[in-house]
């Protein structure tokens, strides 16, 4: 009689057939790794960053602060996490925050700030707003308390996300952390990012906000403050106008001023500042692209 080779259970058919499959097919054809979901801000431990720290579960939202500053902490039961935004001014090397969640001791939280250098920037400007008269440094005084105060307001924290839109559109510079220097004498670096649009562009609430000021400043001209909450905050400069008034909200988009090229200024455009914790921190950490 013939001799016949077995053939293989279905079971092995389809586990033979299995593997050739994959052995066959290209490399490029295999599935991609799933990418991690992208968090705004986006960290950047470096002077003027964000730092994100995870302070782990808790039942209740732990209170966190950074210096007698406290901090914008977002998450759940299972994981909470403070954002930290750390100060131009801020050394590298190791920093802390304190971390008091109910029912526990306080704990302090290291992480490392990284340096980082930031370039150089030389503009001509009026010399009265450079070399400034008893009267104009008597008013820029107190419009710098005042808004010290404005600065330091802390709200219930953010309920969605912190991915912000750009605020007018435009050719956003990489202005942030410039060491600035007017008419030659240097100044502190710039605190926002310069998005350059003709007078008249609208400006819009990058996020949801409560109009938290309004006003007319020696530097930054005709300006408004929003509060996101959680001491987040936005400060849009050198406006044209202002179509907004304090305690108004906002909804992501609307409409709060228009650009202009009021206080010390080269040139129609917008000034943005992100305040976080009451650090200036750079807008650019917050935007979506």
């Amino acid at each position: 009689m013939p001799r016949h080779t077995p053939l293989p259970s279905p079971g092995r058919r389809s586990g033979l057939l299995g593997t050739l499959a994959a052995l066959a097919l290209p490399r490029a054809w295999a599935a991609p790794e799933p990418e991690a979901p992208r968090l705004w801000p986006r960290e950047a431990r470096v002077p003027g960053g964000v730092a994100r720290l995870q302070l782990g579960p808790s039942a209740e939202r732990p209170r966190a602060f950074a210096d007698e500053s406290p901090l914008l902490v977002t998450g759940d039961a299972i994981v909470w996490t403070a954002l930290v935004g750390i100060p131009l001014s801020a050394a590298p090397g190791t920093a802390n925050v304190r971390v008091q969640a109910d029912g526990e001791a306080e704990r302090r939280l290291a992480y490392a700030i990284a340096p980082k250098r930031y370039t150089e920037q030389h503009l001509k400007v009026s010399p009265r707003t450079v070399d400034l008269s008893p009267e104009d440094l008597a008013r820029h005084e107190r419009e710098r308390a005042h808004q010290q105060a404005v600065i330091a307001t802390f709200s219930a924290p953010p309920a969605g996300e912190l991915r912000m839109r750009q605020p007018t559109p435009g050719r956003r510079s990489s202005s942030f952390g410039l060491r600035r220097f007017f008419n030659g004498q240097p100044r502190n670096p710039h605190s926002g990012m310069d998005i350059a649009a003709p007078s008249g562009t609208p400006v819009v609430a990058p996020l949801p906000a409560t109009v938290l000021d309004t006003g007319d400043y020696f530097f930054n001209g005709h300006t408004v403050w929003l509060d996101h909450g959680g001491g987040l905050l936005s400060m849009m400069c050198h406006l044209s106008r202002i179509d907004v008034r304090e305690g108004q909200r906002l909804a992501a988009g609307e409409r709060l001023g228009a650009v202009g090229a009021t206080g010390r200024v080269t040139g129609p455009h917008l000034h943005w500042t992100v305040s976080l914790n009451r650090a200036s921190v750079d807008p650019a950490l917050f935007l979506g692209d």
